[in-house]
């Protein structure tokens, strides 16, 4: 069974900075478009090059928000070069982040677009998982197989990019549970966590299955059925 990692304290990050930030128009394949306040970071634990979009009214979630109020919307969104660019269909990245934008943009909020490929593994190491899973494993214990951990992603970096934004209340747009709890852990308040869509495709629903029955993840696949 997954296990969440527990954190302390002591690998609490010092704090990190907006470095710069630039406008840039989307549009995605289905010809959906919006604009996003795209800001670049420094000083973050990992020191990878995560990025947060800023959508819809996010300026005046942020000046709205209050101690006791709903939290501003947030998605943490890991990258996932084949379902997010090339539209693979062996995942729900890429129908999740386009999902994610439109909801976002109409709320005002922020993805966190984190630089967490294959759940921390990275890309050829995601690649070898997928061999593995064509030969009968899950997404799971193809990580595992590899000498990897069932989920590598660590979360230090999307707080202090939250706190750095001025987010310290959020509503976390996630299926996972466990990005709900290390955020809680580094010290941003998770007020509700809200699922997103259950995008099945032919492909992916043993996927699926794996994160919903071994991860905790809110999919419920019987509608789908």
């Amino acid at each position: 069974m997954f296990q969440t990692r527990q954190l302390t304290g002591a690998r609490r990050a010092p704090g990190a900075a907006v470095r710069r930030q630039v406008t840039v128009p989307l549009r995605f394949p289905d010809g959906y478009t919006s604009t996003a306040r795209v800001f670049t970071f420094e000083g973050l634990a990992d020191e990878r090059e995560h990025l947060a979009l800023g959508l819809g009214d996010w300026r005046g979630a942020l000046e709205g928000a209050t101690s006791d109020g709903p939290g501003i919307l947030v998605r943490p969104h890991s990258e996932c070069l084949t379902g997010d660019v090339f539209g693979s269909q062996r995942c729900d990245c890429g129908p999740q982040l386009r999902e994610a934008v439109e909801r976002i943009t109409e709320s005002g909020g922020f993805v966190l677009y984190l630089r967490q490929e294959g759940r921390g593994i990275g890309l050829y190491a995601k690649l070898d998982a997928y061999a593995l899973q064509d030969g009968g494993l899950d997404t799971y214990e193809a990580n595992v197989a590899l000498g990897h951990g069932e989920d590598e992603r660590d979360y230090t970096a999307a707080a202090q990019m939250l706190r750095a934004l001025g987010v310290e209340r959020v509503t976390l747009l996630s299926n996972n549970p466990d990005k709900e709890e290390q955020l809680d852990q580094l010290g941003v308040t998770v007020v509700e966590r809200v699922p997103t869509g259950v995008h099945v495709s032919a492909a992916n629903m043993r996927y699926l299955a794996a994160k919903a029955t071994r991860s905790a993840h809110t999919i419920d696949l019987s509608a789908t059925r």
